[in-house]
């Protein structure tokens, strides 16, 4: 017998379907339109979940659709990892210590990235 918590998914899994099924539409979704797109057993009421904790962490937009809501991301999936690694170098007071640690492990290809990236003023 498997327990119960063995089988459920941690938030950030489920998360990471939402957005996938997201990105991969053009227009915007309501929970049910999402909850189909994952069709993987989720109610509908975990998915609305997801999408609002999605939505207030800035993830997400919403619009009025009938009753409920309709969302879509605010950032493509490279925006969203550059917010996330903003959002880390804003929790700590040293920005310039954080930022040598990061570029001091960086590996040699990323760093000739980041140089070219650097002197293209991007």
């Amino acid at each position: 017998m498997t327990d119960a918590k063995d089988e459920r998914r941690s938030a950030g899994e489920l998360e990471a379907a939402v957005m996938a099924a997201l990105w991969a539409s053009d227009t915007p979704l309501t929970p049910v339109q999402v909850q189909a797109e994952l069709a993987s057993g989720l109610a509908r009421t975990t998915v609305t979940t997801i999408l609002s904790r999605l939505y207030e962490k800035g993830t997400l937009e919403r619009e009025r659709q009938g009753r409920g809501y309709a969302y879509r991301p605010i950032q493509d999936p490279h925006g969203l990892t550059a917010l996330r690694m903003h959002g880390e170098l804003d929790r700590d007071s040293d920005r310039e210590t954080v930022l040598a640690r990061f570029v001091a492990q960086l590996s040699p290809d990323d760093e000739q990235v980041l140089r070219r990236l650097l002197e293209e003023g991007l």
